[in-house]
């Protein structure tokens, strides 16, 4: 897990090496244990290194292999590196370190772009064919490890976070309107390509790019599982499924133990953190190190699930470290999470994920987490809505319980040079949902949010929050077979038990019941949800200073609606309109973006 950075030209000259190292230097907290830069002909790369596979300076970045004629700059893990290593042995190659880096490197020698079709893990890499200056641009297929685009005059720049492009100078920083359509509407979620800036976009998950030296460049989608029923799976049971649910979920979290440094969990007391590490603790785990966050109650909302954590620690005795944060944390903390985004995200858990990660990278380097079950097992609210919705209508039955607000409420909240003529987050819905490749409304739904708002929203959240800290977030139910099963599980299966029956199953075969049959949690933060005390006076602050004034996002009689009952208004899905407004100026502002 680290940070990359990288500079093509495309017009001759050679590529500017302080914006390089002033965007690699952006990343040092995803890379606290070493930096390097690499520049030959047009292409300059930087990284940042957090050591956790291969610890000694043989597993340094970039990384070149000088028989194949081939750089690369990367960031996350490969989870069946070793098993890939003896295979390209057994073709002859010969390796000089022990790293993940180097079995991408080779990989990419043996097998060309196809390389990515056999890697199990978590990735974004950057990689430079000497002789051809053909670069390569990858990222893995549920979108975990970010990268982030800029095209200028006569180049491109890449990056692992927003930030660091913007520390490289000369970034197009106006506001995209399709983009914060996407953000006002679309749960506060900006679907690959586009980012709210309109100089800067994002590698879509699953995807190879070939960036030719010419600057013209094709993209290949090398993964995209059909949610539909499977011949292989044709005759099995609700037990059948829930054993092969184990099974793999059991191999998932067995493969991201892979590693040269401890590896901890988030606890979080809930189904999904609970059965990884109910499943450690069954493969021989022991002193297994987890932890919990919580926060103090503010209008009569509990702010930590100890309860439930502290019974899943007792049951498997592992080291558990309960992290209480008083309020009085909160506006340093939330400045510092803000700062930490790529990208402007509403859920209030991320201050959370950023507190949490900021005790946790103390004590252990990588953590796994239960992140993503809600989207592959069917464990959201909005879900059972659409059971039994005919298939040509899930778009519009989606948006009535997701989408925020409908198109035509955002005339009232916005300054006319920011409105679009169409309903850009509608017509995407539509036409994700109404390709082929999903038996049902609710296979519809669980793809479109399995490939873009899962990508998009908590998972960028987990990632930008940690790597703020130096910590490896690994997600063992987005493991990609795990997740192909799951796409072919039927519906009902899922939607059992009000919503990840068959995960709820499974559960039971490890777990206490009163961990299995909890009502659903999340990390809650009162004072943001409620809008309370000095969150509420960051909230004024932002919205009253000279900048967002002179931008004019927002008309003012809608903020002064907003301000005047700041814990009243509501988006579909119960967010905090107020916080959704103000979250976007703070972020703007925060960034440096005028």
């Amino acid at each position: 897990m680290c940070g990359l950075s990288g500079e093509v030209r495309f017009d001759g000259s050679r590529p500017d090496l302080a914006a390089v190292e002033r965007m690699t230097d952006r990343l040092a907290a995803r890379g606290p244990d070493g930096r390097g830069l690499w520049s030959q002909g047009a292409v300059a790369l930087g990284h940042r290194r957090l050591k956790i596979i291969d610890l000694s300076e043989r597993g340094a970045q970039p990384m070149t292999d000088p028989g194949a004629g081939l750089t690369v700059v990367f960031n996350g893990c490969i989870y069946n590196h070793r098993e890939l290593r003896r295979q390209l042995e057994g073709a002859g190659h010969r390796f000089f370190s022990d790293s993940d880096t180097e079995v991408l490197l080779k990989a990419y020698r043996e097998w060309g772009l196809d390389c990515v079709d056999r890697f199990a893990g978590m990735f974004a890499f950057a990689l430079v064919e000497h002789e051809s200056g053909r670069v390569v641009l990858g990222r893995d297929r549920l979108g975990v490890k970010p990268l982030y685009l800029a095209e200028g005059p006569g180049r491109l720049r890449f990056a692992s976070s927003l930030p660091a492009l913007l520390a490289g100078g000369g970034i197009d920083t106006s506001i995209d309107p399709v983009a914060l359509h996407h953000y006002l509407s679309f749960h506060s979620v900006v679907p690959a390509p586009r980012t709210v800036l309109a100089g800067v976009g994002k590698l879509p998950p699953a995807t190879v790019r070939v960036v030719e030296p010419d600057g013209t460049h094709h993209d290949r989608l090398y993964w995209n599982p059909p949610h539909t029923r499977l011949p292989g799976y044709v005759g099995m049971d609700a037990a059948d499924w829930r054993d092969a649910v184990l099974d793999g979920l059991r191999t998932a979290v067995r493969r991201r133990t892979v590693a040269d440094v401890p590896v901890g969990v988030l606890l979080s007391g809930g189904l999904d953190s609970s059965l990884v590490v109910a499943l450690l603790a069954e493969s021989g785990a022991r002193d297994l190190a987890t932890f919990s966050v919580g926060f103090e109650a503010e209008g009569g909302e509990q702010g930590d699930e100890f309860a439930y954590s502290d019974l899943v620690a007792e049951r498997y005795a592992t080291d558990h470290h309960r992290i209480m944060v008083a309020s009085d944390r909160l506006p340093a903390a939330l400045d510092q999470a803000i700062d930490a985004m790529s990208e402007p995200m509403v859920s209030h858990d991320a201050v959370a994920f950023h507190l949490l990660s900021q005790e946790v990278s103390k004590e252990v380097k990588v953590v796994q987490s239960g992140q993503g079950a809600d989207e592959i097992f069917a464990g959201y609210d909005w879900y059972p809505p659409l059971a039994g919705i005919p298939r040509a209508r899930t778009a519009e039955a989606y948006c009535r319980v997701f989408v925020d607000r409908p198109h035509g409420e955002l005339a009232v909240m916005l300054h006319p040079e920011y409105l679009i003529d169409h309903d850009a987050s509608g017509d995407f819905v539509r036409a994700h949902t109404s390709a082929a490749g999903a038996d049902t409304a609710l296979d519809a739904a669980l793809r479109l949010d399995s490939r873009v708002m899962l990508v998009d929203d908590p998972v960028k959240r987990v990632d930008n929050m940690t790597m703020a800290w130096g910590l490896e977030a690994r997600v063992p139910f987005l493991d990609h077979e795990l997740v192909e099963l799951a796409a072919a599980c039927p519906p009902e299966l899922k939607l059992a038990q009000g919503g990840k029956g068959v995960l709820k199953d499974a559960g039971r075969q490890l777990l206490p019941a009163g961990i299995v049959d909890r009502p659903k949690g999340y990390f809650p933060v009162p004072a943001i949800r409620h809008m309370a005390g000095p969150v509420l006076d960051r909230v004024q602050e932002a919205l009253a200073a000279p900048e967002a004034r002179a931008r004019g996002l927002f008309r003012e009689e809608y903020l002064a609606e907003l301000l005047s009952a700041p814990d009243a208004h509501r988006t579909t899905l119960g967010s905090n309109a107020l916080w959704q407004a103000a979250l976007l100026e703070i972020w703007l502002q925060t960034h440096g973006i005028g």
